[in-house]
């Protein structure tokens, strides 16, 4: 069984249904995966959220990332109807975040670039700042319930893609850590998103793209959040 709902998932990539459905037209499904979280310590900060103005000082820049790469203007957020067909616990998933409760944290920043180095790539930030258990349970529940369906699709209009995610091992960051590498496929072409979470007291960081850009700027991500505190 499968409905429509309104998705407004502020998470980019993998896990914002929205950007699966427009993110290509492509191949059948490739044998991929199940996503999952990898925790650390559960330290709790007792701290207020950080302001929009104090997460934007901490996102990555081009003089961070170095040559090659170019921000992306931000877009408008789209809400648009998609249907999730094979997975009821990501239907739930879209209504709560549609509804406004459950994916909404306090304060939030984003960036994106393009990387024009051998081929063009992508990579996303994230910030999101709230309380700590807040932060916790928001962004578990999301990557638990990927997990819990290895493979779904979702579709928009005349567009499916075909959707699997597997665990991906996390680097030992931060309080806590969570990482997954999701593959979607519509007609003949193919894209594979990593994407990985590191919360640090009170601040949520959330690297999204190409597999190798992520690797390469993550520690960088969370190093910024800690020295910028």
């Amino acid at each position: 069984m499968h409905r429509s709902t309104k998705t407004a998932f502020g998470l980019s990539a993998g896990l914002t249904v929205l950007t699966l459905v427009g993110c290509s037209s492509g191949t059948e499904p490739a044998d991929a995966p199940v996503t999952s979280a990898h925790r650390g310590s559960n330290s709790e900060a007792a701290s207020s959220p950080l302001s929009s103005a104090e997460l934007n000082q901490r996102l990555l820049d081009e003089s961070d990332l170095g040559e090659g790469y170019n921000r992306k203007p931000e877009l408008a957020e789209r809400r648009d109807d998609v249907t999730v067909i094979g997975c009821p616990a990501l239907e739930e998933l879209g209504s709560e975040a549609a509804t406004g409760s459950g994916l909404d944290f306090t304060r939030k920043a984003k960036v994106s670039f393009t990387y024009t180095g051998s081929s063009s790539s992508e990579v996303s930030e994230e910030l999101y700042s709230d309380s700590a258990a807040k932060l916790s349970k928001g962004i578990a529940k999301v990557f638990n319930t990927m997990l819990s369906c290895p493979s779904y699709q979702v579709a928009s209009g005349s567009t499916v893609v075909y959707i699997k995610a597997e665990e991906r091992a996390a680097p030992d960051l931060g309080d806590e850590q969570w990482s997954q590498l999701l593959t979607y496929s519509a007609g003949r072409q193919r894209n594979v998103v990593q994407q990985t979470a590191i919360r640090i007291a009170n601040v949520l960081v959330i690297v999204s793209g190409s597999p190798g850009l992520v690797d390469a700027h993550l520690t960088k991500a969370v190093d910024k959040v800690r020295r910028t505190r």
